[in-house]
């Protein structure tokens, strides 16, 4: 199994087909804005019909989780753990691999201007891709 992280304006899965606008970008903010995590998850012919859970994690550059505000609190932010399972479709060639497309909007969240951060993807715990993404620097403020 193997998976690539995108992040992008926005996105969206269709028809099993993963749709995306301004994707691709390492560069944000400082100022919050909403935004998508991305990506692909290629199963293998021998991968397929078993469960698995995927899981997404943002943490700073030190591997400190990003905190984000809830009703009870501030919490860490983890997406997941969510289940798949890939079946084989009918007539398709042994030794084939298949897409699984991943579009997961964001909220606009408060970054630590001039900060690296690294969103994480796991499959059942173990870590499959990692995108390192640095929050601009807030701008010079003018007379100063």
């Amino acid at each position: 199994m193997r998976a690539k992280l995108l992040l992008a304006d926005s996105a969206e899965v269709r028809e099993g087909l993963l749709f995306l606008l301004g994707g691709g970008w390492v560069h944000v903010g400082p100022q919050p804005t909403p935004f998508a995590i991305t990506g692909l998850i290629e199963v293998d012919w021998e991968e397929t019909n078993r469960k698995y859970s995927v899981e997404f994690v943002i943490e700073d550059e030190d591997g400190v989780p990003l905190m984000v505000p809830t009703p009870t609190g501030d919490q860490p932010l983890r997406i997941g753990p969510a289940p798949f399972e890939v079946g084989r479709p009918a007539g398709s060639s042994h030794g084939s691999s298949f897409n699984v497309p991943v579009a997961l909007p964001i909220a606009p969240l408060q970054w630590i201007p001039g900060r690296r951060y690294v969103v994480r993807m796991l499959i059942d715990g173990t870590e499959l891709d990692r995108l390192i993404f640095s929050v601009r620097a807030n701008p010079p403020q003018p007379g100063t």
